[in-house]
């Protein structure tokens, strides 16, 4: 198994995510859980990916479409709902409600890169990553990339996608959303041979037209400009570019600022968002940037249980922010949400499912959907529900772990996938221990045994024991079997070891 869970990879230690309580109604199973909804209320943009449909669903609300007929902004040939995909980035002009519902006056789509890919690292199923490279711009996959089309292992070079994300400090790019330009879906690409490009102008030559990104030449001397002029041109200016290549140039047909234009001042001053920490927080004026947004923290800003404090926000960290726009261009947040998922569980649905609670247990592991949850498969297009979840096939859940009132745990979803085989008896789980009696370990929320075959590796349990003892929370890969009466370990070890 030997996972690397995603907030590893972006350098957090194993205590760095502290886990917080919740204030359950009640708690555990059969209790109505406090779970991430619409927050606070507002009127404005909310920028997020779409994690479902029957209206649309971004950053947790459930926005009411109805009004705008079925219409969305845009010129990447995502025009209408029916188009939209879960994990595409999505803005929504309109109005959200502390229930977690909202009323949308208008939805807007842009692909961040589209053409063809080199694969840099194929899918790794140790990590559940890969990298690819389009026009020169660097794009991590993870686990919660929802990729359509094709299986991920399948994606080879000269595939053409579309790529929805977000851009890291870096410059590198961290895709929501890939896409894969078929014949079934070539109505949903606005120009077949157009691609799209955007970043930072690394070089430019005003007597000849042309700027670099990176590699890649830009003639823009055709290309029509929106947003910004001609003049605006310069070296550090993030643009987006979208033209046809043509003997490796491209050929720019139109010329905008880039995607951060989505996360402009509103009329009305309201934000939701989501994104990758630009910049880490800095204690002397309590900002951290995102998204090319300075944000501000004050006392009164509100943080979820899986954030103990502003002093985790370091770059690279998905989180959802909501707030309020200032002046000066800044943005005060009211509230700050994880959005990264530090838990994990593979195995076969083992309840029915609760839809009053939008619970299920899979692999003995209480399972909690929320309206931030995305669901899918690894079929091309399908859209999923959580009706379709009572299946045998397999499923794997990747989320954040959570506490009741209780001290009872679950895992709250992110990121459902749905698989293709049928689930074998073989589960597997990666999770913080926080509880180690004897020979019952409890793993987000579920009791696991130890037996006399249990293979512990690179690790003894009596070590393992005196970590627990000591007040850690040691986050560990587990291999495990239900044999009629209880859940036994087969395999277990310490998920930092996959960092040596």
């Amino acid at each position: 198994m030997k996972r690397k869970l995603l907030y590893r990879s972006i350098g957090l230690t194993a205590s760095t995510l502290a886990l917080g309580i919740l204030s359950a109604c009640g708690g555990g199973a059969g209790t109505s859980l406090d779970v991430a909804d619409g927050g606070i209320r507002g009127t404005g943009s909310s920028v997020g990916p779409v994690s479902g449909f029957g209206s649309v669903f971004v950053n947790g609300v459930k926005f009411d479409t109805d009004s705008l007929g079925g219409s969305v902004g845009g010129d990447d040939g995502v025009a209408s709902e029916s188009r939209l995909q879960t994990g595409m980035i999505l803005e929504v002009q309109g109005e959200w409600f502390t229930d977690g519902t909202g009323e949308a006056s208008g939805l807007t789509y842009d692909d961040t890169l589209r053409g063809e890919i080199l694969i840099i690292q194929a899918w790794d199923i140790v990590t559940k990553t890969a990298i690819i490279e389009i026009l020169g711009r660097t794009v991590h996959i993870d686990a919660q990339t929802v990729v359509k089309g094709k299986a991920v292992v399948d994606l080879a070079e000269g595939d053409f996608v579309r790529i929805s994300g977000w851009r890291l400090p870096n410059g590198e790019f961290r895709a929501s959303f890939l896409g894969l330009r078929s014949s079934s879906n070539l109505d949903d690409f606005d120009d077949l041979n157009e691609v799209e490009l955007e970043g930072a102008i690394s070089s430019i030559n005003t007597s000849d037209e042309t700027f670099n990104i990176g590699s890649q030449v830009i003639s823009y001397g055709g290309a029509e400009f929106t947003d910004l002029a001609r003049e605006d041109l310069a070296v550090g200016t993030s643009v987006e570019v979208e033209g046809n290549l043509v003997g490796g140039v491209l050929q720019a047909n139109e010329v905008e600022r880039d995607d951060f234009r989505r996360y402009t001042l509103d009329d009305e001053g309201d934000i939701e968002f989501v994104g990758p920490v630009s910049s880490a927080y800095n204690s002397s004026n309590a900002t951290f940037t995102i998204n090319g947004l300075t944000v501000r923290v004050t006392a009164e800003t509100e943080f979820d249980d899986a954030l103990s404090g502003p002093d985790q926000l370091i770059p690279g960290l998905l989180v959802q922010v909501e707030g309020d726009f200032e002046s000066d261009g800044t943005i005060t947040a009211e509230e700050i949400e994880l959005r990264e998922a530090d838990s994990e569980v593979e195995a076969a649905r083992t309840s029915e499912i609760d839809y009053s609670l939008s619970q299920l247990r899979i692999g003995g592991v209480l399972v909690q959907v929320s309206p931030l949850t995305i669901i899918t498969d690894d079929d091309d297009e399908t859209r999923l529900t959580l009706g379709d979840l009572q299946t045998s096939l397999e499923l794997t859940v990747e989320g954040v772990d959570r506490f009741n009132s209780d001290g009872s745990g679950y895992l709250e979803a992110l990121l459902i996938e749905r698989g293709d085989d049928a689930a074998d008896s073989e589960y597997e789980l990666t999770g913080r221990i926080t509880e180690m009696v004897d020979d019952r370990i409890r793993v987000l929320g579920l009791d696991v045994f130890t037996t006399t075959d249990t293979d512990f590796d690179d690790i003894t349990k009596s070590d393992l024991q005196a970590r627990v003892d000591s007040g850690q929370q040691p986050v560990v890969e587990v291999e495990y079997q239900f044999n009629g009466a209880r859940f036994e370990i087969q395999e277990i070890e310490l998920e930092e070891d996959d960092d040596d």
